[in-house]
């Protein structure tokens, strides 16, 4: 019985978390009330603040769902001692995030809310300060396949690995948020896969003088 009640429990959490996703996207967060999202859910609201004292952990809780596979892939691509080729798995790893983006639907809605859906002032400027420490995360296990690239000369011995990795970030960011902005067919989703694999041959291209 109470293997159940916590298998149940999980479930309205899960509930409440993509009926706080959906309303977002379509109220913006800033409009979406605890009471929005309780009745979206078909919940109390007081089952909701069980599970979430406030919206921001409600975010939170949203957007781990949809970055923690990403930092795990990451994880595992820095952790790869065996791999050959350290700007293929930069280059795999973003294009898998674009993959991914165009095939999951839950995951792109999220990043829709968080780039196009929320105003990162008041409580929310906390978020934004998580936002730039994940950012930072990216970045400094970016710079570590960098420096696997540079020991194994794939990148010219002057480039600085730490500034690679930042403009990396930079340059991805961009493409996110042009990637999510690209309603109309403007050619940065259809074309954001030939700009990850052009920015990583740019690095290649450095070595070799071509």
């Amino acid at each position: 019985m109470a293997r159940k009640t916590k298998e149940d429990a999980e479930l309205t959490r899960q509930r409440i978390i993509t009926a706080a996703r959906e309303v977002f996207a379509k109220r913006g967060v800033s409009h979406t009330t605890m009471e929005h999202i309780a009745t979206h859910a078909q919940v109390t609201r007081g089952a909701v603040y069980w599970h979430f004292a406030n919206k921001i952990e409600l975010f939170q809780a949203m957007r781990d769902q949809a970055m923690l596979p990403f930092i795990e892939q990451l994880d595992a691509a820095v952790l790869d001692d065996q791999s050959e080729d350290p700007l293929a798995s930069i280059e795999q790893f973003f294009c898998n995030t674009i993959k991914t983006l165009e095939t999951d639907a839950s995951t792109r809605q999220t990043y829709e809310i968080m780039m196009a859906k929320c105003e990162y002032v008041d409580e929310f400027n906390e978020v934004l300060q998580q936002v730039l420490i994940t950012c930072q995360s990216f970045i400094d296990k970016t710079q570590q396949l960098y420096d696997k690239a540079k020991q194994k000369g794939l990148i010219h011995p002057e480039l600085d690995p730490a500034t690679l990795a930042m403009d990396t970030q930079l340059f991805f960011g961009g493409v996110i948020h042009m990637w999510i902005k690209d309603n109309s067919n403007l050619g940065y989703r259809s074309q954001a896969i030939d700009f990850i694999k052009q920015h990583i041959q740019f690095r290649r291209m450095t070595q070799t003088g071509r």
